[in-house]
């Protein structure tokens, strides 16, 4: 599956929990570490690991894909998921606010998030 398939698949997968404020970063001109970024927010710890129980959950359901790492899972305050090619940032909204990877990827190509996943 192609990068950019992969991260609107996890847009997708985030937005099926109600997640908020989603953004989708590609990055790969700017570092080496991944091709995309997606952020995205939740209002409580249980919204954070809903979020990212079903990106985790659904890959691995629907294309028998588990992510290379899980980091913050239990806190449910700042999850990420490590798939390569594309890792998933999910926060309760004053941790995305405090760590700013918004800003600290600013440089990066935003995509549109697809009205069909919305």
């Amino acid at each position: 599956m192609e990068s950019d398939r992969r991260a609107l698949l996890c847009a997708k997968y985030c937005l099926d929990r109600k997640a908020l404020d989603l953004k989708i970063l590609y990055i790969s001109e700017l570092s080496a570490l991944t091709d995309y970024i997606v952020l995205a927010s939740g209002t409580s710890d249980r919204q954070v690991q809903a979020i990212a129980e079903s990106v985790r959950l659904s890959f691995k359901e629907e294309y028998d894909l588990a992510p290379l790492a899980v980091e913050g899972m239990n806190e449910g305050r700042w999850v990420l998921l490590d798939y390569g090619d594309v890792m998933v940032h999910v926060f309760q909204q004053d941790v995305r606010k405090f760590y700013d990877l918004d800003g600290l990827w600013i440089e990066a190509t935003e995509l549109a998030v697809p009205e069909d996943l919305k």
